[in-house]
């Protein structure tokens, strides 16, 4: 899969650990929940509209200049007929300001619903980040690392002595307002954002040089 496809994301159902397998063989065979790929047409957020935004902007400054302009390239399009967007890079200094914006958007969603609000959480980031590294050494959207941990190992490794209430990742092209929305329409997933016990929040991703990037989002007590 390449960023010219369009935006495709592979999501695997929340970990819960209520339901977590255990023992020796727990990180083995294939991913806890179930794995889909699916193409969106309309998620409403930020960075969405943004996105479709540079679309829609560039068209009328197409026609005005082709009187006086050289041809422009053809617009290249996606599957579903879209045009294909330049993928979201991110870097290392973004850190700080893509967690705080999950934070906020997940807490502006909390704070509607009536729930206490999170609070990020270094060393559920730091867990975050191990795993959405070590899902592209995988290449696969999963909750269990290569060494078999399970998002309560690793937060656990972190220093975190909270309970973990839930884990959602992804795999995607998608910005990390875009990665919430998708969540967020989901039942699953959406518990791991909304549920009432979360007071704390770990969120991180590692991108490929193509483009893609490997969300991890991690609440807990």
């Amino acid at each position: 899969m390449s960023a010219s496809e369009g935006i495709a994301r592979q999501s695997v159902g929340p970990f819960d650990p209520s339901r977590a397998p255990s023992g020796p063989a727990a990180g083995r065979g294939r991913g806890f929940g179930t794995a889909r790929l699916r193409v969106d047409s309309g998620l409403i957020c930020n960075g969405d509209k943004n996105l479709r935004r540079v679309f829609a902007l560039g068209l009328p400054a197409a026609l005005l200049l082709a009187a006086c302009a050289a041809p422009l390239p053809p617009v290249q399009v996606g599957p579903d007929g879209e045009p294909v967007g330049r993928a979201y890079r991110l870097t290392e200094a973004d850190t700080d300001d893509v967690q705080y914006r999950v934070l906020d958007a997940a807490n502006a969603l909390r704070q509607a619903a009536g729930l206490p609000a999170l609070q990020l959480n270094a060393a559920m980031n730091a867990a975050a980040a191990t795993h959405a590294r070590d899902m592209s050494i995988q290449n696969r959207p999963w909750h269990f690392g290569s060494d078999g941990s399970s998002p309560i190992d690793r937060v656990r490794r972190a220093g975190y002595t909270g309970t973990v209430v839930g884990e959602n990742i992804s795999e995607t092209y998608e910005t990390e307002l875009q990665t919430l929305t998708a969540w967020m329409d989901e039942g699953p997933t959406r518990k791991t954002v909304m549920d009432p016990r979360a007071r704390n929040m770990g969120v991180s991703w590692f991108q490929e040089p193509n483009g893609k990037i490997w969300w991890t989002m991690i609440t807990g007590t």
